[in-house]
């Protein structure tokens, strides 16, 4: 059992949708995917566990977070007949598969939500049963677990499931501190699965102690310096590079040329680095931050308003589309490469596609990437030319003309 095929696509098909067939306790269950889209191509033994593990709720209210392609709400209303779906994913290509998941299942009112948590949701859910995709961040997983907990009504269960070198083992101690106890219920190709049960009100005494960022509107305050000029970055648990400004951005931000009155497009901007840097030195010029991350946008949002910038803004968006048809002097980027722990390419490369396609003619794109990355064929591919302008050790910065 497999979904589509995981092939690196060409640029023009990123954003083709394609729906496939899974068997779930015996119901036959359509999955919509697409590159960018979690465990595109691939079986997730992880969303399988939980897909069985909810296929025998009956009438009641699921939750699901990190709810992925939509697999495990989906499974939940076709096998197991829950009755109210509340799905939340971080991840802007996530929440678009969830909702043509249910779609394609035939699913009325499924609440899809791009947001890490269920702050986004009623505050009194009450939910019969929660679900959790572990992801690889330890304080973000912390706060999902956390919300878990207080979205389920007494006697509700919470079931987590991840792979082993994604923080599995950690995250069900995790499960056990929070719900006072908790029991491995599913092992199946180094991924497993644990269950709790809420017993009492209060959450039990939190292991390590309880993280500042469990509260949604709590953000840390990262002061960096860009191209020689002081900001403040508001930062979120799982958003790239959270707690320090990685060395990559550092070199983008120094490295790129940005002249007054230029317009910007900032292609996945993390908690907006580049952007802020790039609004400053254009002055008048527009600037656009784009991300797929829904922490990030909230970030990127936070470090424009306490930088006083006027002249940018950020929206939810899969690499460019969000710009429309918008055309800018400039394109940066620090893309991601990495689909889970695999290094996956087809995302970058639909990057520097959206950059070629946002640039007015003339306009300028700065990009950098790990030096051992092959982009140089890509950008040629699209901008039949590439220099590069920084070549280190670790990184580089490639620079191309449209």
């Amino acid at each position: 059992m497999t979904l589509p095929d995981a092939a690196a696509p060409a640029p023009d098909r990123y954003s083709t949708w394609q729906t496939a067939p899974l068997a779930v306790a015996g119901a036959r269950v359509l999955v919509a995917t697409k590159p960018g889209v979690f465990a595109h191509g691939l079986e997730d033994p992880s969303a399988l566990m939980l897909a069985d593990a909810v296929a025998s709720l009956g009438r009641s209210t699921s939750v699901h977070l990190n709810c992925g392609n939509g697999m495990v709400p989906a499974a939940a209303a076709v096998a197991g007949g829950a009755s109210v779906l509340w799905c939340a994913d971080r991840s802007l290509p996530a929440v678009e598969a969830t909702r043509r998941t249910l779609l394609a299942n035939g699913i009325p009112g499924g609440h899809v939500m791009h947001a890490h948590g269920t702050h986004a949701f009623p505050l009194a859910i009450a939910a019969d049963v929660v679900t959790i995709r572990v992801s690889t961040d330890k304080v973000a997983l912390q706060q999902l677990v956390w919300e878990a907990f207080h979205a389920l009504r007494l006697g509700g269960r919470c079931y987590l499931a991840g792979a082993n070198d994604e923080g599995a083992k950690p995250a069900v101690r995790l499960l056990e501190s929070i719900f006072g106890a908790a029991r491995l219920e599913a092992q199946h190709s180094g991924h497993r699965m644990a269950v709790a049960t809420k017993q009492q009100v209060a959450p039990s005494s939190l292991e390590g102690g309880t993280s500042p960022y469990l509260d949604p509107d709590q953000f840390l305050a990262l002061p960096v310096t860009l191209a020689g000029r002081a900001f403040q970055l508001l930062t979120r648990p799982g958003v790239f590079s959270w707690e320090h400004l990685d060395e990559a951005t550092q070199l983008l931000a120094d490295t790129m040329e940005i002249a007054a009155g230029e317009s910007v497009l900032d292609l996945g901007c993390g908690a907006g680095a580049l952007g802020l840097s790039a609004a400053a030195r254009s002055g008048t010029g527009r600037v656009l931050l784009l991300d797929a991350d829904a922490e990030a946008v909230r970030c990127a949002a936070r470090g424009i308003a306490a930088a006083g910038l006027t002249n940018a803004a950020v929206r939810a968006s899969d690499v460019g589309s969000a710009a429309g048809d918008e055309r800018f002097d400039v394109v940066v980027s620090n893309p991601p490469f990495h689909q889970g722990k695999a290094t996956d390419l087809t995302v970058p490369r639909q990057f520097i596609a959206d950059a070629a396609t946002h640039l007015a003619p003339g306009g300028r794109l700065y990009l950098v990437a790990n030096r051992t990355l092959p982009y140089e064929q890509v950008v040629a591919e699209h901008f039949g030319a590439v220099r590069t302008v920084h070549d280190g050790r670790r990184f580089k910065v490639l620079a191309a003309t449209r």
